[in-house]
């Protein structure tokens, strides 16, 4: 139903991949617009807006899909990191099998 789609970042200029299960989340709050910021400014501005500091991100390679991702903590080797469409469709599987 959805497809990825590529937008360019209002703050930084960079082009930034909205994903299908992204655009899925969106339509199931309700939000009616794309997101302006690419994920990195969104977060910044977040933390701006709350005083608080942006999070350390840390790079990562899905261990579903193979692609490069980022996520908020330290990946170590005994433990698989999923980029956000991976880890949303195991957590509705997990959920459906409950």
């Amino acid at each position: 139903m959805y497809e990825d789609k590529t937008l360019k970042c209002v703050e930084c200029g960079e082009e930034f991949v909205f994903t299908a299960s992204e655009q899925e989340f969106y339509a199931e709050k309700g939000f009616t617009n794309e997101p302006k910021r690419c994920p990195k400014c969104r977060s910044a501005r977040k933390a701006r807006m709350n005083g608080a500091q942006p999070r350390q991100m840390y790079k990562a390679v899905c261990a579903d899909c193979g692609k490069e991702t980022e996520v908020p903590f330290q990946p170590s080797d005994d433990r698989p990191v999923y980029c956000y469409d991976c880890f949303i469709k195991r957590r509705n599987r997990r959920s459906h099998e409950e």
